[in-house]
């Protein structure tokens, strides 16, 4: 196997191309210390980036290594890398404590506070991949987890805590519940046969969907507060009809009968969504 092929497998591994979901809102995040009259500096924004990217890494491929049996008897996860023997037990455990490793040696290089939380950020995004044994919850374990990028971006400049990036968080939390849901109804089935956690598998398709839209509504509803709260203008409320308006669609796109449409939903629309709604933010930040 050649070195490029290593490369694509991990890759795969991780979904690496799902770090949009979460990359915008850390970008949220360090702008709105900016906004506060902190400094712009780009090492520390390349710092921001590289901890994102070594805790998602850290924290999916835990995922897979968690999971391997159970993605194994799963037809539609069967042939992911572990179980379908691309990757190995043992070498996607130590990609894990590499990028682990790599997360807490690049906070430190941020400041004193972002190290001290480091190991909290690890516990929730690792932790994650067992909480689906033992509580249907889990969907907003994950949901905290990616709520840490826009929080812990603004703590990495600011060395602070303030309202604005904690409710920013709880959208992330919120959106993230919501559509995890909706990914979680392609194994509704097989999540009840192996007795394991899930909205889908614990309410039922139907209600779970229910249960999704009530979440993503709080999450508008949030989106509107973080409007008032940062007093921003135009541009942000342009982006913020925008995100209400795809979460909508998700929603419209999958139906409790009908799961054709849910990789577009899940993955398509909520890129989009985050990278619209996070540019509108920082456009308005920068030009208001």
């Amino acid at each position: 196997m050649t070195n490029g092929n290593k490369v694509s497998n991990y890759l795969s591994l991780v979904k690496f191309s799902h770090t949009i979901f979460a990359m915008p809102f850390a970008f949220v995040g360090y702008f709105l210390a900016i906004n506060e009259g902190y400094q712009l500096n780009w090492l520390t924004l390349l710092l921001i980036v590289l901890c994102m990217v070594f805790a998602r890494n850290a924290a999916m491929s835990f995922n897979r290594y968690a999971d391997r049996e159970i993605d194994g008897k799963n037809p539609r996860t069967a042939l992911r890398e572990i179980p379908a023997g691309i990757i190995k037990p043992g070498s996607a455990l130590r990609f894990v404590l590499l990028n682990c490793v790599a997360f807490i040696v690049t906070t430190a290089l941020i400041n004193p506070l972002v190290l001290c939380l480091a190991p909290v950020a690890l516990l929730v995004v690792l932790g994650y991949s067992l909480t689906k044994r033992f509580t249907s919850l889990c969907h907003f374990i994950l949901g905290l987890g990616l709520s840490l990028a826009p929080i812990g971006a603004f703590l990495a400049v600011a060395g602070r805590f303030e309202w604005l990036p904690v409710i920013f968080s709880f959208i992330v939390l919120c959106w993230t519940g919501g559509f995890d849901i909706i990914y979680a109804m392609q194994d509704e089935h097989f999540d009840k046969s192996q007795n394991l956690k899930s909205m889908p598998a614990s309410l039922g398709g139907k209600r779970a969907l229910w249960l999704s839209s009530i979440v993503h509504a709080l999450c508008v509803l949030l989106v509107i507060v973080a409007g008032f709260e940062g007093h921003f203008r135009t541009l942000y409320w342009i982006g913020a009809a925008v995100y209400t308006v795809l979460l909508i669609w998700q929603h419209l796109l999958v139906k409790p009968n009908d799961l054709s449409r849910v990789n577009l939903a899940f993955g398509t629309v909520n890129g989009i969504a985050s990278v619209i709604f996070a540019t509108f933010t920082i456009a308005d930040m920068l030009i208001g």
